[in-house]
């Protein structure tokens, strides 16, 4: 199963494709989406990352993906901005029928490093660790790729439950 995770951002939304086969992980790709503050207004920008995310779909054609939750921070508008560019994460991936799982930053974290308030620079590590020779594009894409990494896991174990039902049905 090949499996997107989406880390939201205005500016930066990074995303990573890896390929489940079992408890075997694989990195296909990664990457950011970019949107900048010079493109225009906000609408503008979140076409621009609508139409960049869109692409990574066609390109990379996922059967699952993941978006990580945003947390609320003192800004309000920063919240309500970063909700926004949440929103095209949520919809590209609906659009091409896809079942869309939502995790927590901590949860992610819980997954991939084992400790729910780790550092970036220790979930860039695990990651790498998860997906030997991955060549990740940046700290969004890490993240992205975390993101991945959590929701095979969540499949995997949903998978394992639905099993065992079967077999005690």
């Amino acid at each position: 199963m090949r499996v997107i995770g989406i880390d939201p951002g205005l500016r930066n939304l990074g995303w990573g494709v890896i390929d489940v086969a079992g408890s075997r992980l694989t990195h296909v790709a990664n990457g950011i989406c970019h949107s900048d503050a010079a493109d225009g207004d906000l609408a503008l920008r979140l076409l621009s990352l609508h139409i960049q995310l869109t692409e990574v779909l066609q390109l990379w054609q996922p059967e699952a993906a993941a978006v990580e939750h945003t947390f609320v921070n003192k800004d309000a508008v920063a919240t309500l901005k970063l909700g926004q560019a949440r929103g095209i994460a949520l919809l590209v991936p609906a659009q091409f029928g896809l079942a869309v799982g939502e995790y927590a930053p901590n949860a992610v974290k819980k997954t991939v490093v084992g400790v729910g308030h780790a550092a970036k620079v220790q979930v860039d590590h695990m990651v790498k660790l998860h997906l030997p020779g991955v060549k990740i594009t940046g700290a969004d894409a890490a993240d992205a790729l975390a993101i991945a990494i959590c929701h095979a896991h969540h499949l995997q174990s949903a998978g394992r439950l639905q099993a065992a039902l079967r077999a005690a049905g």
